[in-house]
């Protein structure tokens, strides 16, 4: 029997792992966590408690357990180079090395190589390390901007110039100082911070299967980053994700996804002129623009809660997939996925982002038969209960036909659910949709 370990304890990471086990190879699962994930605790061999960033502690594991084939689900356990002491031990893995995970790490590294070997997509940009410099490109281009974090901040560091959005940036003022805490007080671990041009359009994720050459895309999905309903709040790591059920949003077209597909071709290909071989899944976060899309940022991984829009509907071998990507074989493999709908919804405990509750207990009763899929993300289970941490505690997704059916089977599901929680009601609505598309054609008219 094949053993297949997971490295994380989200929902993400349960997603994952639910997919895994889901193979007509029926491998074991293992899985090193931080915290106790009831998903996978349910369905995995064993789990092991631990720091997912210390490569030897996971290294040490997967070797007495004997695994065969990891994955690393969240972004820190890449940047701290779980994935290059695993394959140096001698355990596959389908998700990328500390090197090739620079292009979500790094800010710079992924704009760099994109300006070097002008694949399209590309924003105007710059990097500063001096408060003044960044204040006079900020003046120069007298435009909105974008301010942002090199390293990593959980995807909460960016900062945007809008006065209408509660917790952004008022104006180019208040940009100008937000650039200069950023580098003053090293947010992101450097001493440095990206300043580009504000992009207008609607967002979306393709996300793909890529093996250091080819690259193979999953539905598209449009993700809701903003705490509260209609676009307001501060910014979150996300609220909630939909998928459409012919994989194309409603506010595009199948070429808008050509081009967006083009940008990720191009991307592997400098990876791989730089000496980088791109293996695991990759993240493509766009902005659909009236010139077509562009790169908002790429992450090294499957997205959460992107990855519960596309893994559920996979159809064939997931675990196949997942060495055809470690080997370099995807050209051997043609992943479909079901023509289905799906809606995620994530219930945050009250206060979140900015003041979330602590350590509360949160009951999901009989949330399971309401026919969506319940993934546990920032929880922890200690004698049979379910505690949340200060993130986003869990996530509901219907899959059906139509969107409209799945976003009543989510809703099913979080009504079941009791705690101090909230969620963003209007994530898959009519409403929310319809007001994606009139934006997307009011943005394509100028």
């Amino acid at each position: 029997m094949q053993k297949v370990l997971i490295v994380g304890n989200g929902a993400r990471e349960q997603a994952i792992a639910e997919a895994l086990v889901g193979s007509p190879q029926e491998p074991g699962l293992y899985a090193f966590v931080k915290a106790r994930n009831p998903g996978i605790m349910r369905i995995a061999e064993h789990v092991e408690l631990g720091d997912t960033t210390n490569a030897s502690d996971v290294t040490s594991y997967a070797k007495v357990r004997g695994i065969d084939l990891a994955v690393v689900g969240p972004e820190a356990p890449l940047e701290s180079g779980v994935v290059d002491e695993l394959e140096e031990s001698g355990v596959s893995c389908a998700s990328p090395t500390s090197g090739a995970a620079s292009i979500e790490t790094s800010k710079l590294f992924a704009r760099s190589i994109m300006d070097k070997y002008r694949v399209p997509g590309r924003n105007v940009w710059n990097v500063f390390d001096d408060p003044g410099a960044a204040s006079d490109f900020i003046d120069e281009n007298s435009e909105p901007v974008v301010v942002k974090p090199i390293g990593l901040t959980g995807g909460k560091g960016v900062k945007i110039v809008n006065p209408e959005l509660t917790g952004q940036l008022k104006d180019l003022e208040e940009a100008k100082k937000y650039a200069g805490k950023v580098i003053g007080e090293g947010i992101g671990g450097h001493s440095s911070v990206l300043v580009e041009r504000l992009l207008v359009g609607e967002e979306f994720t393709l996300q793909a299967f890529v093996d250091g050459k080819n690259v193979v895309p999953t539905p598209l999905v449009q993700d809701n980053k903003f705490a509260y309903e209609g676009d307001t709040g501060p910014f979150t790591g996300s609220m909630g994700s939909f998928s459409e059920s012919n994989h194309i949003l409603p506010f595009m077209t199948a070429m808008d996804f050509h081009k967006a597909m083009i940008i990720m071709e191009g991307v592997v290909r400098a990876m791989r002129k730089e000496g980088l071989n791109y293996r695991g899944a990759l993240y493509g976060g766009f902005m659909l623009t009236s010139e077509g899309p562009k790169v908002l940022e790429f992450n090294a991984r499957w997205g959460d809660p992107e990855a519960m829009n596309v893994l559920p509907i996979f159809q064939g071998d997931f675990l196949d997939a997942c060495w055809a990507m470690s080997q370099g074989r995807l050209s051997e493999l043609s992943p479909d996925f079901d023509m289905k709908a799906t809606v995620c919804k994530y219930l945050a405990p009250e206060g979140y982002p900015t003041d979330p509750v602590r350590g509360q207990k949160i009951e999901i009763g009989d949330a399971r038969d309401s026919g969506a899929l319940i993934h546990f993300a920032s929880v922890d289970e200690r004698d049979g209960e379910i505690y949340m941490s200060s993130s986003r505690a869990l996530a509901c997704t219907g899959i059906a036909d139509t969107m409209s059916e799945a976003e009543r089977m989510a809703e099913e599901a979080i009504s079941r659910v009791r705690g101090p929680v909230f969620y963003r009601k209007d994530i898959g609505t009519r409403a929310l949709i319809d007001r994606r598309v009139a934006h997307m054609d009011s943005v394509r008219l100028g």
